[in-house]
């Protein structure tokens, strides 16, 4: 029978939220058969109780070969900003509409996209550590959500910029990586590299108009 797209996470049985790169790696891999991957696919792996994993998804993408495909940005950015916005206002349970869930990447792309992406995300886990508690607790969570959800708008904007929209995406990336895993430094490591990306275009935009 058709899964209801619309329907709500929670009404979907609970999993383990990644806790590691590597584990939402493995969320994302391709089962044996599949031909795509849909958000949906993924979305029901990891769940939808950790938001920082699940922003995760669509900002490690934007990293990865994967950043390439038309419209991907714009997909990226509008899941991204849903999450962020659906954290900030105290959702337990992520939401996200049909035809953003529908949405689907050949089984080759995601694998080559996890492949790629395996070195670095053993690299971060390997360098994790319980640190700068102070960023990623309290008052911090909801400013990086909101910082996540300004910088996710910026996205379909930039699309035509995809090493700009990359740069943008890891810098997410390394936010929610630092919630997830409970280390500062990664999340003090993003808003440098989030604030440098940004400093840099509008530097340019006013040294050309």
């Amino acid at each position: 029978m058709p899964r209801d797209l619309l329907r709500n996470m929670a009404e979907e049985p609970e999993v383990r939220s990644p806790e590691s790169l590597d584990d939402l790696l493995k969320a994302m891999r391709p089962e044996k058969g599949d031909l795509r991957v849909s958000v949906e696919d993924v979305l029901r792996r990891v769940g939808g109780r950790s938001f920082p994993a699940v922003i995760l998804v669509p900002a490690i993408v934007l990293v990865s070969p994967v950043s390439g495909i038309p419209g991907t940005p714009t997909l990226a950015g509008m899941i991204v900003l849903l999450c962020a916005v659906q954290a900030l206002v105290g959702k337990k349970h992520l939401w996200l509409p049909g035809f953003l869930r529908r949405r689907s990447v050949s089984a080759a792309r995601m694998l080559r996209a996890v492949e790629w992406l395996r070195r670095p995300a053993g690299w971060m886990d390997r360098h994790s550590h319980n640190r700068l508690r102070l960023l990623v607790s309290g008052p911090a969570k909801p400013l990086a959500y909101a910082a996540t959800a300004l910088v996710a708008v910026s996205w379909p904007l930039l699309e035509l910029l995809p090493f700009v929209t990359s740069f943008s995406a890891g810098a997410v990336a390394m936010v929610m990586f630092g919630l997830m895993t409970r280390d500062g430094a990664y999340a003090l490591a993003g808003y440098a590299q989030g604030a440098l990306v940004y400093l840099i275009l509008l530097s340019i935009w006013f040294g050309i108009f």
